[in-house]
């Protein structure tokens, strides 16, 4: 209940083993704005909520001008990095899109250390918050793909500690805008609404719709005074030539905060200036010696892994040794297996194949017997020919002399023939001279007598056969046959030209939704239009074919 803000704060930084307290503050919240615990005074006698429990917010109120020069501590340095990316991340500090990714990626490295595709998977990120909305936002870029450039940058910076990565992490950060100021509404002496920024280097007037960029600046060494009465302040600069700036803000808590803001921002800027005090000079000499033990620890480490990594090469190696020595033996016993085997089945086959052999030959014995018997049936079959033969001898010479006696006997009659012939001739010429003699007694009875025709002229003269009645027509026939198979191998075309549209209009449905219509070519749209009009170069209307050639 006695406590001042003092000894609250104290007891804070004790158990957070923080030296370097001149940076931080106690935050509460009252009303609409913010303050901070005064030391000099009880906690309880200011106007901290009357709640239970009473929350303070222990945060940085002062920020470095130079992180890597006048942070100290790692202690100090962690708690400044939380703050800077809590504020990034929340957007109260403004981040470009590119300095952001750096920034995870430090900030990755902080958590994580050393990047390993082994263990940091594509994913492993999914759970981290690590850019500003606003960044996400503002791309057509997934969050896998703003994890792998973050991953990309994470894995440049193999070899940095968690208090080197943090410190690139303020190093990157403080070069912000908005890193480090304080904001005010404020007003000056014509009642334009401005904005009053405080910070490390001194005092800026912004517009109130640009908090980035001042229209005009006051560094704590060319401000004389500041001066405070009730809710007007006097920006008084060194130089006597510039007019004095005064403005004033509308609540008295504020007014307070600023003076706070003002008188600790300044102390500190001409702190940086003068020589280290002792404690300063006790801590950075600690500092020294503890980064060049961390150094030294991390190099023996460096050995260390160095050392192990070779050695466990080196038992990969015999590993990958053994193993193939292994695989060697086993397909070396396989191959006996196999081997063995196959001697095992050539011993059967062997045995098979003198069993076969034991058969063949009393087959073969039996056929030689057989043989035996077939010789002595042929060679009584022989004596039987010998005996037909001389038989057929007999009549071979029984048929010659037959043939002989024909031959005598044909040419007797052939003799008898011409006899015949010409005894026919003489009768012929008998009749003849007949004929003649009686035609000379009946041409002197009677008178002239028409002569006959002969015998030959009598014989009916349609009895000539005419070939052209035979002929074939072969033409038709061959014209039949063709037209048959030309309208078979119609049908079967039209089959398979039915099959590959099928086949044609199903892929065309499966990627018609992947079609971009604007990229379609004039050709692509003439097929599209023949296609909806069913057009093709196969069913082009075709000419009437005239009579003669069909």
């Amino acid at each position: 209940v006695k406590w001042k803000g003092k000894d609250l704060f104290d007891l804070v930084c004790r158990t957070l083993g923080l030296r370097e307290t001149w940076f931080f503050g106690l935050q509460y919240e009252i009303k609409d704005t913010v303050a901070w615990l005064k030391m000099d005074k009880k906690v309880l006698d200011q106007e901290v909520p009357k709640e239970e429990p009473i929350i303070l917010h222990f945060l940085a109120k002062f920020y470095p001008e130079d992180a890597e020069e006048e942070l100290v501590q790692d202690a100090t340095q962690h708690l400044f990095f939380l703050q800077v990316k809590n504020k990034i991340l929340e957007e109260e500090i403004h981040c470009p899109p590119e300095a952001s990714v750096l920034l995870a990626s430090y900030a990755v490295h902080a958590k994580y250390g050393d990047y390993d595709a082994k263990l940091h998977k594509p994913g492993f990120l999914s759970q981290e918050e690590l850019l500003p909305k606003r960044v996400f936002n503002l791309y057509q870029m997934t969050a896998e793909m703003w994890e792998e450039r973050i991953t990309a940058c994470y894995a440049e910076h193999r070899g940095r500690t968690r208090d080197e990565a943090e410190m690139e992490y303020l190093k990157i950060a403080q070069d912000l805008d908005m890193y480090g100021v304080n904001y005010f509404f404020i007003r000056n002496k014509k009642g334009t609404d401005l904005l009053l920024g405080v910070d490390a280097l001194g005092l800026h007037i912004y517009e109130p719709h640009n908090r980035l960029t001042p229209k005009c600046s006051f560094p704590w060494n060319e401000i004389r005074n500041i001066s405070y009465s009730e809710k007007e302040f006097a920006i008084k600069p060194l130089y006597k030539k510039t007019n004095v700036f005064k403005f004033n803000s509308s609540r008295l808590r504020v007014n307070k905060l600023i003076l706070q803001l003002c008188i600790g921002n300044h102390d500190l800027f001409v702190r940086r200036r003068r020589v280290d005090c002792l404690e300063v000079q006790q801590m950075k000499a600690q500092a020294k010696e503890e980064r060049a033990r961390k150094q030294l620890e991390r190099q023996r480490l460096e050995r260390e892994k160095q050392r192990e990594k070779h050695l466990r090469e080196e038992a990969e190696r015999a590993r990958d040794d053994l193993e193939r020595r292994l695989r060697q033996l086993k397909e070396e016993a396989d191959m006996a297996n196999e081997a063995l085997m196959r001697s095992e089945q050539t011993a059967d086959l062997l045995a098979e194949k003198a069993q076969i052999a034991e058969e063949e030959a009393q087959l073969l014995a039996q056929k030689a017997a057989e043989a035996g018997l077939e010789t002595q049936r042929i060679k009584v079959r022989a004596l039987r020919g010998q005996e037909e033969r001389r038989a057929m001898e007999q009549k071979m010479l029984e048929a010659e002399m037959l043939a002989l006696k024909m031959a005598e006997e044909s040419e007797r009659r052939a003799k008898e023939a011409e006899q015949l012939k010409q005894d026919l001739q003489e009768a012929r010429e008998s009749e003849r001279r007949a004929k003649n003699k009686l035609l000379e007694i009946t041409s002197q009875a009677v008178g002239p007598v028409t002569p006959q025709p002969p015998l030959a002229d009598l014989m009916p003269q349609d009895l000539s056969f005419s070939r052209e009645n035979l002929s074939f027509d072969f033409k038709d026939t061959d014209m039949k046959r063709l037209s048959m198979e030309i309208e078979k191998e119609k049908v079967e075309y039209m089959e398979k030209s039915k099959h590959l549209q099928e086949q044609l209009n199903e892929l065309k449905t499966e990627i018609e939704s992947l079609k971009l219509k604007e990229r379609e070519t004039p050709l692509d749209i003439l097929h599209n239009q023949n296609t909806e009009q069913g057009t093709s170069k196969h069913r082009k209307k075709r000419p009437e074919m005239t009579a003669g050639a069909h």
